[in-house]
């Protein structure tokens, strides 16, 4: 049983989609590039769903995208489901909100989170060639030659809510060759004041496109806002957009990779 669509994602790039029971809380459609043809995931809830819910799909084991997804507000803690006969597996880069993260996220750490699943499914040699796919790719990813600022705003509107210094976001840009201008928060994700996020100015704007929050929605608000409307960025249209299911951490990374990277060639920017 899998929840949020990260955990999905890496089962069906390991080619372990027979093994998929049940999914749920889904960030979007299954990309083509993953899925089989003809495959759809069998989603039990399009929120997180209750513990009856998982139960009836008498998983063996659930790999959850997010901390808090095994919790006594989500499907239940980890002891709990233990008690009940399925083991559970998170993420190790998940998603957790409102403290200090001890270290920064790397590509290390996903491909770290990759070779463990394969383990747990005894597909060692499906892992391992993952692994070595994504470290090609990222290693032909050409960065800008000038340091290029930017600022990653996910979602927001009282409030923007951007990436900080240690999640997925800052992992993403730094390999795509930009610097965050929020780096130096310690959080992976975090709510940042107008006021700041204006004072930033960065050279760029990564505008994250969700299905409750498109990124046209995100350029809109910036446009119409008095004071960002006229942050460089906005002012040149320097915007980068990428889809929300490559900015949680697991197998599409490299693609948001690729993208800004993309990206950045074609856009005038001058640092």
């Amino acid at each position: 049983m899998t929840i949020k669509s990260t955990p999905l994602e890496l089962m069906l790039a390991l080619g372990l989609e027979d093994r998929v029971v049940g999914s749920a809380f889904l960030d979007g459609p299954v990309s083509d590039d993953l899925a089989p043809a003809g495959w759809a995931p069998t989603v039990l809830a399009d929120d997180l769903p209750s513990q009856e819910v998982l139960i009836s799909a008498s998983p063996d084991l659930v790999f959850a995208g997010w901390e808090s997804n095994l919790s006594t507000d989500g499907v239940g803690t980890r002891e709990d489901l233990l008690s009940k006969g399925m083991r559970t597996y998170v993420a190790p880069p998940a998603c957790e909100f409102g403290g200090a993260a001890t270290e920064p996220l790397t590509f290390d750490g996903v491909f770290q989170m990759i070779t463990e699943v394969g383990s747990i499914f005894e597909v060692e040699d499906r892992a391992e060639a993952l692994v070595a796919e994504q470290q090609t790719r990222l290693d032909a990813v050409a960065v800008p030659a000038e340091s290029t600022t930017a600022l990653w705003y996910s979602s927001g509107d009282d409030t923007p809510f951007v990436g900080g210094g240690t999640g997925t976001p800052n992992m993403i840009m730094a390999a795509a060759g930009l610097e965050n201008v929020a780096a130096s928060e310690p959080q992976s994700w975090y709510s940042m004041p107008w006021e700041s996020f204006v004072a930033s100015d960065p050279d760029v704007i990564v505008l994250v496109d969700a299905p409750w929050n498109s990124a046209e929605q995100k350029r809109e608000r910036l446009e119409a806002h008095p004071a960002a409307s006229k942050m460089t960025a906005v002012q040149e249209s320097n915007y980068i957009i990428v889809d929300f299911a490559t900015t949680e951490a697991g197998v599409r990374n490299v693609e948001a990779v690729e993208t800004i990277a993309n990206a950045m060639a074609e856009l005038p920017v001058t640092p």
